[in-house]
């Protein structure tokens, strides 16, 4: 009777084992843990050099990303722009997964659909859960596409320019009350916003007001992570990821830090910091990855499929790889 337990148990023990598609046995508890993640925002940074961000040891002017917002997140130290290293192409790239060439005015949609009409589809969930907040209107073409069965089809709110009318500039306190009011009133799941005072002070001319400019982003980034981890609706369960759309000349080309556009290293050395409830803390990746590779990103994030995008999977990122 003893021995008939004892059989017992262990086929007890043997059928508690789960099969995976290939057969291969795998235990139950060593299963991956599902994603936390529900909320992904976006923050683009309009346009600072690295030498000036997390290429300077110092971190002078960025003590929140440095300091504050790095030691929780994963830090992307080679990351590139290996397209068009201009505003519109640049956020392309981002939102749809392709390196495109559309012009720089705001009157080109990008040709393929977006992170925003992909989940949007998929999920059947209303516009409102998706946004776009930009200080630059020519950015509210990221709200659509030119391929055929998208043009007009899944878009996303948007509010870019001080109207929000997709035709002006606005300060990046104006758009920051935009983001406030959207991410308490509206609660998307998915929203990108773009901050341009650098860029512009940049082009502006004045090193002092760029510098400047620099800090004061690093302080809406560090303020953006703090409401998502005290505000009832996003904390615990969404990821914030802070790039950039191009960076500038380096010093002794062209105009050095006051233009962009080309192929050279100061325009396509970016950065990507991703913080989130699935990621390791405190870590930095050197291999390089590119700004296709947040589509991909997003969509793992968020459970959608989007076969446009180039991108490729980030490894070394997730803790329950």
């Amino acid at each position: 009777m003893k021995r008939l337990l004892i059989f017992s148990v262990a086929i007890a023990g043997l059928l508690s084992l789960s099969f995976v598609p290939s057969g291969k046995r795998i235990l139950k508890d060593v299963l991956p843990e599902p994603q936390t993640t529900q909320n992904v925002i976006i923050l683009i940074i309009d346009g600072p050099r690295m030498t000036e961000t997390f290429s300077d040891p110092s971190g002078q002017f960025i003590p929140h990303l440095k300091n504050d917002l790095k030691p929780q997140g994963v830090l992307f130290t080679n990351f590139k722009n290996n397209g068009v290293t201009t505003t519109n192409s640049g956020h392309a790239a981002i939102t749809t997964g392709t390196y495109q060439r559309i012009k720089n005015d705001g009157t080109e949609l990008p040709k393929y659909p977006s992170i925003f009409q992909y989940y949007l589809k998929e999920s059947k969930k209303s516009k409102d859960k998706a946004w776009i907040v930009a200080s630059k209107g020519k950015l509210n073409v990221l709200s659509n596409a030119q391929k055929k069965g998208w043009a007009n089809c899944f878009m996303p709110s948007d509010y870019c320019g001080p109207q929000g009318n997709g035709a002006d500039y606005a300060g990046d306190i104006t758009t920051w009350v935009k983001v406030m009011d959207v991410l308490n009133n509206e609660q998307p799941n998915l929203m990108l916003i773009n901050l341009l005072e650098v860029d512009t002070q940049a082009h502006g001319g004045s090193w002092e007001k760029y510098l400047q400019a620099i800090r004061n982003t690093d302080d809406y980034a560090f303020k953006l992570w703090n409401y998502l981890q005290t505000n009832e609706h996003y904390m615990g369960n969404t990821t914030l990821i802070i790039t950039n759309d191009h960076g500038r000349h380096l010093d002794g080309r062209r105009t050095g830090y006051k233009e962009h556009g080309d192929g050279c290293a100061g325009c396509r050395d970016i950065y990507m910091l991703a913080l989130g409830p699935d990621f390791y803390q405190d870590k930095v990746i050197t291999e390089e990855y590119e700004q296709l590779d947040i589509s991909v990103l997003v969509a793992d994030l968020l459970k959608f499929d989007m076969p446009t995008s180039k991108g490729r999977k980030i490894e070394g990122l997730f803790r329950k790889e």
